[in-house]
């Protein structure tokens, strides 16, 4: 697919809008929006009974994302929401008193509640202190002591946008016997993921955001060393091996990913989920990476050159994303002025986020800076 073909399955574009906000939550793409429909329609009035469909469509969503993430697909399950999933590593392992956690004070609380929850365990939770919205590996590496069992992070930081060197920080856990846990949803579709090449333990996100799918559905990634220690905490019938034979009671578990599976899953979900990741497939994988990494070049610029400082300005673009953020006087109403001129952007603890997906374009970049400008100047207003 070419990106204005792309263009074409988001018709808030014909009518003006720029849409900067994929970090909050992304549009439906058409093809999203038809297969929501046929399935409201097959489920209504159709065949009604539609499990044999959705289990091969299941099927068809997880190696997708298996291969946005480059892990076999026996490495994938299935949750609710990135929070859900962090609590079911947090309390699928065997924690004793005095282990410790490594979070940071920037992290989303999907990625830190589920940890403090542990410290009625006698688990100590510690926090490394970002500076600027930017995280330095050997901060993170001088909390580490002999007790510590988990860091978890986000790859991209949804308030700066930072990007963390997640190899680098992969063979610092490895070196140090930790487990490595990932928040991913500000990450997979604007910056690439390779499981393959970083030893990361474990990985969750969400897909209503830069994928481009519903809410209620997250995607989890166990690697196989996790897979053999990590518990189950909540069973339900489609948790076992042989998940049909419903009078027969075993309790064997799969040896993959499935077995953290509890009941009916997300199925309008995984339909919307299976047809939004087409998009990224088809279009091509780096070809999305970048495509993002100039419109965030070309945003970063544009920005600097009205006098404003983004966070990740300046930085190896490998520490970059597409999230781009700034301190502003008036936040608040430079952002309502904006959307009054149809550019949607957010505000994120009193600072300006921006976010960009990869299909926008460079005349998209420039019009928003423009009227940003105007604003700033007081003549927009």
């Amino acid at each position: 697919m070419e990106l204005n073909e792309i263009r074409e399955l988001f018709p808030y574009l014909k009518q003006g809008k720029i849409y900067f906000n994929h970090a909050s939550i992304g549009p439906l793409p058409l093809n999203v929006k038809e297969i929501i429909e046929r399935y409201s329609v097959e489920r209504s009035e159709g065949t009604i009974n539609n499990y044999k469909q959705f289990l091969l469509v299941e099927t068809r969503a997880r190696k997708k994302i298996a291969q946005l993430l480059n892990t076999p697909p026996q490495n994938i399950t299935w949750s609710t929401n990135v929070g859900t999933a962090m609590s079911m590593l947090a309390q699928g392992l065997d924690w004793q008193t005095g282990d410790e956690i490594i979070l940071n004070n920037i992290e989303f609380p999907s990625n830190v509640y589920p940890f403090l929850n542990l410290q009625s365990k006698g688990v100590k939770v510690k926090f490394v202190k970002a500076k600027n919205g930017i995280l330095n590996l050997e901060d993170i590496e001088k909390e580490i002591t002999e007790r510590t069992k988990l860091i978890s992070v986000s790859l991209v930081q949804f308030l700066s946008g930072f990007q963390i060197d997640l190899k680098s920080l992969s063979e610092i856990c490895r070196k140090h016997g930790i487990i490595l846990s990932v928040d991913a949803i500000q990450a997979a579709g604007n910056v690439k993921i390779d499981l393959t090449e970083t030893n990361v333990d474990f990985l969750a996100g969400g897909t209503q955001k830069w994928l481009l799918g519903l809410q209620g559905l997250a995607y989890v990634y166990v690697g196989n060393e996790l897979l053999e220690k990590l518990n189950p905490t909540i069973l339900g019938w489609q948790s076992v091996a042989n998940p049909w034979e419903l009078l027969n009671y075993d309790l064997t578990l799969p040896d993959d990913a499935r077995k953290f599976l509890s009941g009916t899953l997300n199925a309008l979900g995984i339909f919307a989920f299976n047809k939004s990741l087409e998009i990224f497939l088809n279009f091509g994988l780096e070809n999305v990476y970048s495509q993002v990494k100039n419109n965030t070049n070309f945003l970063l610029e544009k920005l600097q050159e009205i006098g404003l400082s983004p966070l990740t300005a300046g930085l190896p673009q490998c520490n970059q994303s597409a999230i781009v953020t700034f301190k502003v006087e008036n936040a608040t109403q430079i952002k309502e002025e904006l959307g009054k001129k149809n550019i949607v952007v957010e505000i994120r603890e009193g600072m300006i986020r921006v976010s960009p997906h990869f299909y926008n374009t460079r005349q998209e970049i420039e019009r928003f800076t423009e009227e940003l400008k105007l604003l700033l100047t007081g003549s927009g207003f």
